[in-house]
């Protein structure tokens, strides 16, 4: 038994069912360069619209297709960035009927991107804490408890 040194034993080489991150969603379709092309285009769009004053046409462009998925990190800041600007720039008068407006699944975004702007806030970004907190609370008074669940429970990283 000495001559056999099972701790030396590499036993995930052995497992045929190993689990990597890249099993547990599908890949996104547009591809990295089509990622970061698109993230622009929203970009350029929601600045427009914000600065028109159009909140609710800019979270519905921010929030529909966004990037997820390993190598976008790139248009996964400029989207974060986007939205930032969007929550920035809403007068909290009007977030219930704009958060009324959108559909499950961008609520759900929304969400998502709340809790990455909230993990942000001390790494010198120009987030604002209590802009947070108040779409949170809002959005889970409109969208209830089980879009906090659905974001939790998703594996893509927006």
């Amino acid at each position: 038994m000495s001559e056999y040194a099972f701790r030396k034993i590499n036993i995930d080489a052995l497992d045929e069912d190993v689990l990597l991150p890249s099993d547990l969603y599908d890949p996104d379709p547009r591809g990295p360069d089509g990622v970061l092309s698109d993230a622009q285009r929203k970009a350029g769009e929601v600045r427009n619209l914000v600065s028109r004053g159009d909140i609710p046409g800019a979270l519905n462009t921010i929030l529909s297709e966004p990037p997820y998925g390993d190598g976008v990190d790139e248009a996964k800041d400029l989207t974060k960035n986007s939205l930032l600007l969007i929550l920035n720039s809403t007068r909290a008068s009007e977030i219930p009927t704009i958060l009324k407006s959108l559909g499950q699944e961008q609520q759900d975004h929304l969400m998502a991107y709340i809790y990455k702007g909230m993990a942000a806030i001390g790494q010198g970004s120009d987030v604002s804490g209590s802009v947070l907190l108040n779409w949170h609370a809002q959005l889970t008074e409109v969208a209830g408890v089980g879009c906090i669940v659905r974001v939790m429970a998703d594996r893509r990283t927006l």
